[in-house]
């Protein structure tokens, strides 16, 4: 039988603690490898974090600029979008104009140069409206007014000028046309008016009024025009356009747009300027005794407006009270190519000064 002595029971309890410690030692090095891990993952994360929130931050900063563009979008977007009552009026005054309302046109131009008076754009349609209504003196007073602003004023500035200089003998403005037609048509003289020199397709060789006695009428007579194209271009007759306009005199102080009757025929067979011969048109103006005078509103159907594609038409006087004895004064004749001004003629000469020729046809 073995007998435990106290020696080997220390024995046996020091090799137990030695194995104990062994076993905590290496449960210690597993619970901080464990924790080790887990913290070492907890930093990874922590690590990865920021990025997932500056790319939650991204989108907000991003929505807060729409926020600011769309509080700065009604100021941009105001200009294009709403015009001003005054552009809004030029427009329908052109439109307007365009359509032959010419009374409904002026009404607009001067409500739009009311607003911006100082506005060229405004100015310069207002000043074709008193032309196209025969009102000279206030176009071009008009005129004057664009002049003043001063080369500010851009293209309306040097039409302007043009203008005046072609209408009126004082220093003055003009409608952009072909340049020195007014030189030779505004002089004393009526003879040739040739613009060739000059560089239009078009020119008047002759102008020459012949009366006829008639019983019947108190005046009838006939006016003889010569076109001549002026080179070797062809000429598309049905762009080319004579205007003729016939005046008088009433009680020998006003000069008005005739209310006689006015036919028109060409003398040559085919008018269409295949060849350098003048083309020859004969406008016929005829008032019969005792002849009632047309309104004001009805006399720029006197005017005989020539269109080589078109046959001649006759105008129709109307009826009114206007008081006064009429007299024939004069002529004015206007030839146009592709609607713009080739040559002008006019007897008395200063009716041009009184009618200054549009540098454009009227559609």
């Amino acid at each position: 039988m073995r007998i435990l002595t106290l020696s080997s029971l220390l024995k046996s309890d020091s090799s137990f603690k030695i194995g104990l410690g062994v076993v905590i030692f290496f449960a210690a090095a597993e619970i901080f490898s464990v924790g080790y891990y887990y913290i070492g993952r907890a930093r990874t994360g922590s690590a990865a974090a920021p990025p997932s929130i500056a790319a939650v931050r991204t989108p907000s900063a991003l929505a807060a600029t729409p926020s600011a563009r769309k509080g700065e979008s009604p100021a941009a977007e105001a200009s294009p979008a709403a015009p001003s009552l005054s552009d809004q009026l030029l427009k329908e005054a052109v439109e307007l104009r365009d359509r032959g309302d010419t009374a409904n046109a002026l009404a607009r131009l001067q409500e739009a140069s009311g607003q911006d008076p100082k506005n060229a754009r405004i100015l310069e349609e207002l000043a074709k409206t008193y032309e196209s209504m025969q009102n000279i003196d206030r176009s071009n007073e008009t005129w004057r007014k664009i002049q003043e602003i001063g080369p500010s004023a851009g293209a309306s500035f040097e039409l302007a000028d043009k203008r005046l200089k072609m209408g009126v003998p004082t220093p003055g403005v003009a409608e952009a046309g072909p340049p020195g037609l007014s030189r030779p048509d505004i002089g004393s003289s009526p003879v040739a008016a040739d613009a060739g020199s000059d560089g239009s397709t078009l020119g008047i060789t002759e102008a020459t009024v012949t009366e006829t006695p008639d019983p019947d009428a108190d005046t009838n007579l006939m006016l003889r025009v010569g076109i001549r194209k002026q080179s070797k271009t062809v000429v598309d007759h049905t762009k080319v356009k004579i205007q003729v306009f016939f005046y008088d005199t009433i009680d020998d102080k006003d000069i008005k747009l005739t209310d006689a009757d006015v036919t028109y025929e060409w003398l040559t067979p085919n008018h269409d300027w295949a060849d350098t011969n003048p083309e020859i048109l004969s406008v016929t103006y005829l008032r019969p005794k005792n002849k009632l005078l047309s309104s004001e509103a009805a006399l720029a159907a006197a005017a005989a407006s020539v269109n080589p594609g078109k046959k001649g038409r006759t105008s129709k006087p109307g009826s009114s009270a206007e008081s006064g004895q009429r007299k024939y004064l004069g002529y004015i004749v206007r030839v146009y190519y592709h609607d713009r001004l080739q040559a002008v003629r006019a007897e008395p000469p200063r009716l041009l000064k009184l009618y200054p020729p549009s540098p454009t046809a009227s559609p």
